[in-house]
């Protein structure tokens, strides 16, 4: 039924002109932003990971923000190019099916909710089970929000109960036409196999390197705020950092001064030990503060310690400390030359987090240029926080949370997502031959019918709770659409 309601919204919502889709998306931008702090306190409370302030910061970064960075892009509107004699109109994707991951859940849903507006599509939330109250709740406040501003009904729902089978039900479902998978690797891939087109990312474990020509303090500070940013939940944060031997005791200090805290090789044995049992990420650090990490891992730091940084003699697959970890652990190596210093980062991304980020800092042209062409990612941060950074609140990239991995990260995407992902175009290709003339268009209506709910087909029934055991069995009204909605798929299939 949800899938019902949301094909209808999208048809409605596809013929409404740009200054309703915008005033609509406003609406729901605001909604995100007044609610940004309650949320945050929610998803900390709900999930146990992350940092309040943090999270809240993000939320608000997901809707007025983000939707002034998409402000001059039409997605609505057809293009008339007389030059080429070509006419584009842009179609919307129509039902999008979106994963929500338990580390960013609330400003992944604004902004998974934000791109689908400004896209007009309607969009179906599964949360992650660590997320789901927060999630649900946020999706009927921005529903609410885009009714009240002239939007159909059903353009943004949300799964109250999602599950394994439920979301695959929904990930091969005919009636979704695109999947917008942030999560685990598994589902990504889950969604990539679901026989539907899918837009997905890859992991992420970002080196980053830091030059003798950059300023020690800065870069150290930098890093470090990143790092300890909502304890490290985003997955273009810094994983593994990686200098010269001749800057090392330089860093070493800047990132004392920090707040980091260098371990001693007694405290590296001991974090090895606890947060790669087995060779595995412990989940239960995930999200969680440097302090307790390490009160977890058997080693006591002062309370003001943001980061834990581990030194390592060698980065791979025999150091589990420099694959990803999502929590507030840095570990730390250096080399002799600056093209080890490459070896490294690319040894370090052939583990985990092919496509993803890295990171440079230093006053060397020449060494940034180098450092990016050598590795397999789609955006290398310079001179900037890397959690930040690739994800776009600290540099002109596309503000984002789904992270397109592309070609290395075997993700069908290589940039940074936006609504633009979300809309193919229909093109009316006139001949080439400049005897053959081009359409006048000065006078031609696009096919807008506007928000106007007189010009709207009425809408599906709501759908209705399944019933409790005190209903005395099936309830009537869910029967007999439960019968129809039968019926209509007997009747398609016979036709």
């Amino acid at each position: 039924m949800k899938i019902d309601r949301a094909g209808w919204a999208v048809r409605a919502f596809s013929r409404y002109d740009r200054a309703a889709v915008m005033r609509i998306a406003r609406a729901v931008a605001e909604a995100a932003h007044q609610a940004a702090a309650t949320y945050a306190e929610w998803a900390v409370r709900e999930t146990g990971m992350g940092v309040v302030e943090h999270k809240r910061l993000k939320n608000e970064l997901s809707a007025h923000p983000l939707l002034d960075f998409y402000e001059n892009m039409d997605l609505v509107n057809p293009r008339v190019l007389p030059d080429r004699k070509m006419v584009e109109i842009p179609k919307p994707a129509g039902l999008i099916f979106a994963l929500t991951p338990a580390t960013n859940p609330i400003s992944t849903l604004y902004y998974k909710s934000i791109l689908a507006l400004l896209s007009r599509n309607s969009v179906i939330f599964s949360p992650h089970p660590l997320a789901k109250a927060c999630c649900v709740d946020a999706a009927a406040r921005l529903e609410a929000a885009a009714v009240a501003a002239g939007a159909p009904a059903g353009l943004i729902q949300c799964i109250e109960e999602p599950s394994v089978p439920l979301v695959q039900a929904l990930m091969t479902s005919p009636k979704v036409q695109v999947i917008l998978a942030t999560g685990g690797v598994p589902m990504v891939r889950a969604a990539y196999s679901s026989g539907n087109p899918a837009i997905g990312v890859g992991p992420g474990n970002a080196p980053v390197y830091v030059d003798p020509t950059a300023d020690q303090k800065a870069a150290a500070q930098r890093i470090v705020d990143s790092k300890a940013f909502d304890n490290s939940v985003l997955c273009t944060n810094e994983s593994v950092l990686i200098s010269l031997d001749e800057n090392r005791q330089h860093l070493d200090r800047a990132l004392r001064a920090a707040g980091a805290h260098l371990c001693s090789d007694a405290d590296v044995t001991k974090l090895r030990e606890w947060l790669f049992p087995d060779g595995h990420l412990n989940t239960a650090a995930v999200g969680k503060s440097a302090v307790w990490i390490a009160a977890q891992a058997g080693f006591r730091v002062v309370p003001l310690t943001r980061v834990l940084v581990a030194p390592v003699e060698k980065v791979g697959l025999d150091e589990p400390l420099t694959k990803e970890k999502l929590c507030p652990v840095l570990a730390f190596a250096s080399a002799g030359a600056f093209e080890r210093a490459i070896g490294m980062a690319q040894m370090i991304l052939r583990m985990t987090g092919a496509g993803h980020s890295a990171a440079f800092h230093g006053e060397d042209p020449q060494r940034a240029m180098d450092f990016a062409a050598a590795l397999p990612v789609y955006r290398v941060v310079v001179n900037a926080p890397c959690s930040q950074g690739a994800a776009g609140f600290a540099t002109h990239l596309a503000p984002s949370f789904t992270i397109g991995t592309g070609y290395f990260g075997r993700s069908s995407v290589g940039e940074n997502i936006g609504p633009q992902h979300l809309v193919h175009w229909t093109r009316l290709a006139w001949n080439s031959d400049a005897a053959v003339p081009f359409g006048d268009f000065s006078n031609v209506r696009a096919p807008f019918e506007g928000s106007d709910p007189a010009h709207r087909p009425a809408p599906p029934p709501t759908p209705v709770p399944a019933p409790t055991a005190e209903a005395g069995g099936l309830d009537r009204d869910l029967l007999r659409q439960l019968i129809l909605q039968e019926l209509r798929e007997l009747n398609r299939g016979q036709s």
